[in-house]
């Protein structure tokens, strides 16, 4: 394959809700453009792009494919995304490898809770972005309402690039608006309206030629060309166009669309960073090499497989090269263009090209490759935990190794192991992310597991000042155990500028601040007169961030605290690391009973796209699980979407109870929002569970 110039390149990412058609879209532009015979279906399971048995098995996507074709002198590299809100971490992943992304929207289901989130996803990519309506051949199509419905949601920069003749078993093909032909015979939209609209759209991002074109002279084809991507890239045109993958109508148009207007790697504006400076990227072979894997692939037979987007330079094989997620330069191994489940090898890789390389473990989701940084990817945090112990004994080493590889292809899910239970907890976005996650376990791994409650990562904290001290005295004959701490405990907001916090406490002048930011607490040695040796410090910080793991009340992590060592007393002969740490764990937890102690939990943002009959019914089933809406908009067509908050606790299998109340007609995004303070009663309740459990271990 002849190596295309930067401009020629197309790097698509099609998005949008589940069942919108785009595993459809892609497997047919690869046969349109005669990359491949066969004749794919992913209702038949023989999908190009649903390649994995879990998406045979659900017939839907749950990992990113990427596939590449050339079409029209242009090179494209275009990637099919999960549709599911589930897995839109595959989908905000390739959002950053691509320079386009098409939002696909079902013609009959209109805009889903997934359209909105991909298109504002693309948007904080600062990808240009398209609109495809597909299912274009489908029954009981309001056309016109979901035009009105994209426009009122996304504004008047939404116009159509061209229009329907027909819908349903009628759809017959379609009609351009920019180049309008004389026959528009059919069309659901006249075109010859929307030509003057589009015109003016794309033309307001170049002053002559607007001021030209109010005098009455039209841009020339040229301009036009030039100026549609320029409105594209600046965000001030989202052109609309319609098809049906199924039946191929409308596709060449939609291919012809993305090759004339589709932004190339020239066109999309990046800055990377060396040294806190920051620096244009332009996709120059000669430039210094600037890339970044985007998406994390574990497969059973080349094993890890990391999908690489060049954005300036050169990538070679063997190349030893800077990553961010290594001290020292690793060694490239072999390049891989991949199609789908299939890869070729190549030598090189430069400006705007995307390939995939194996068995390289120093590399993850979002490291960056080559001198210049490129910004961290932004994933949303897993919320919903499931325990998770082996069925067959024996098997524990091999289940965290396969958990582990399951976190490292998919950055929504976590993997933590439980200080108190010692049990893996892995976290996902939903009950259904994690149920994919067993069923992969199981296939690829081939691993059962069995799996506990839902766990809710709840923290502890506390609300009032408070003092005390702790000693531990222990004489058992020989050498004893002596160590006497005296603390003081106050809050820790969130937020607090710790210097000013310093100031109010009184502390005396902090020599070294002990501060750690993952559990926001701060820890003060206010000792003076060497009343505690200098030398058991460490081992009273370590004493007290056994409790910040292991919490004091609940057995959950204590976070938004500070606590300052003010005196003590120690033995020349019977004083060591252990005796202050231990009393330095337990005047931990004796002064945080005192301190008003409390549980924080979780709360989540919900957005439940329903139809417009069940909008009482949510809310209804939102005041009961103690959580507050927000409001309600439209979601196009007869669908409402009502955003509510609500405590995690209340929403880990909601899924079920949204199907159920809907007939399967509902769906939901959730993101975490905040953490707040447990209602006493559900605290007594939670902290009752975790005595209970305490005493039967």
């Amino acid at each position: 394959m002849a190596k295309a110039k930067v401009e020629d390149i197309r790097n698509l990412a099609l998005c949008g809700h589940g069942s919108s058609g785009k595993t459809t879209l892609v497997d047919k532009m690869l046969v349109t453009t005669k990359t491949v015979n066969a004749i794919p279906s992913v209702d038949d399971g023989t999908s190009i792009c649903d390649f994995d048995p879990e998406e045979k098995n659900h017939n839907y996507s749950i990992e990113a494919s990427v596939v590449h074709f050339e079409y029209g002198g242009k090179q494209f590299n275009v990637i099919d995304t999960p549709g599911y809100p589930e897995f839109i971490g595959q989908t905000i992943g390739c959002l950053h490898g691509v320079d386009t992304a098409a939002i696909v929207v079902n013609a009959q289901s209109g805009i889903e809770v997934n359209t909105r989130r991909a298109f504002d996803e693309a948007g904080q990519a600062g990808v240009g972005r398209m609109i495809v309506i597909n299912k274009m051949d489908g029954d009981n199509i309001d056309f016109p309402a979901v035009v009105d419905s994209i426009r009122e949601l996304w504004g008047g920069k939404c116009v159509l690039l061209n229009v329907p003749i027909g819908h349903g078993a009628d759809f017959k093909g379609v009609v351009s608006t920019l180049r309008v032909p004389d026959d528009t015979t059919g069309a659901l939209s006249d075109p010859k309206e929307i030509h003057e609209p589009l015109i003016e759209s794309i033309i307001e991002v170049d002053e002559a030629v607007m001021e030209r074109y109010f005098e009455g002279e039209m841009p020339t084809d040229e301009e036009l060309s030039r100026l549609i991507v320029r409105a594209i890239a600046e965000g001030s045109l989202v052109p609309i166009l319609c098809c049906s993958g199924k039946t191929e109508v409308g596709l060449t148009e939609l291919l012809d669309a993305v090759a004339m207007c589709g932004l190339s790697p020239a066109d999309v504006s990046r800055k990377a960073t060396k040294d806190g400076e920051e620096v244009d990227v332009e996709p120059k072979a000669d430039d210094p090499l600037v890339a970044q894997v985007f998406k994390t692939r574990i497969d059973p037979f080349v094993q890890k497989l990391s999908f690489i987007r060049i954005f300036s330079g050169v990538l070679k094989k063997d190349q030893v090269v800077p990553a961010s997620t290594s001290r020292k330069g690793v060694k490239m191994g072999q390049l891989l263009k991949v199609q789908a489940s299939e890869t070729s090898p190549v030598d090189e890789a430069g400006p705007g090209d995307i390939v995939a390389v194996a068995k390289m473990e120093e590399l993850r989701t979002a490291t960056s490759i080559g001198e210049y940084g490129l910004p961290e990817i932004q994933f949303p945090t897993p919320m919903v935990g499931l325990a998770v112990t082996p069925k067959s004994r024996g098997d524990e080493t091999k289940l965290s190794g396969a958990l582990s590889k399951v976190a490292d292809e998919d950055p929504t899910v976590r993997i933590d192991r439980d200080a108190q239970t010692k049990e893996l907890v892995m976290t996902g976005m939903s009950e259904l992310h994690l149920t994919v996650v067993q069923e992969r376990l199981q296939r690829r791994d081939k691993l059962e597991v069995e799996t506990r409650e839902p766990k809710i990562p709840y923290r502890e904290t506390i609300q009032a000042q408070a003092e005390g001290s702790y000693r531990h005295k222990k004489q058992t004959g020989g050498r004893g155990q002596f160590g006497e701490v005296h603390i003081r405990m106050w809050p820790l907001p969130q937020g607090t500028d710790i210097e000013e916090f310093a100031v109010k406490a009184r502390f005396p002048q902090m020599k070294t601040p002990h501060y750690e930011p993952a559990h926001n607490f701060l820890w003060v040695d206010s000792v003076v007169g060497g009343v505690i040796p200098h030398n058991f410090m460490p081992a009273i910080e370590k004493g007290f961030r056994e409790r910040l793991v292991g919490g004091v009340i609940a057995g959950y992590m204590v976070e938004n605290v500070c606590v300052e060592v003010h005196f003590g007393k120690h033995h020349p002969v019977d004083s060591s690391e252990t005796a202050f740490k231990t009393a330095a764990r337990m005047a931990f937890k004796q002064v945080f009973e005192k301190a008003g102690p409390c549980l924080l939990e979780p709360i989540v943002k919900l957005d439940v796209t329903v139809p417009e009959a069940n909008v009482g019914d949510v809310y209804s089933d939102m005041s009961g699980r103690g959580g507050r809406v927000l409001g309600s908009d439209s979601a196009g067509g007869s669908l409402q979407t009502v955003h509510a908050e609500v405590p995690l606790r209340e929403v880990t299998t909601y899924a079920r109870t949204l199907s159920s109340m809907t007939g399967g007609q509902g769906s939901y995004n959730m993101e975490f929002s905040r953490y707040e303070v447990v209602p006493s009663n559900i605290q007594q309740q939670i902290m009752a569970k975790a005595k209970m459990k305490e005493e039967e271990d």
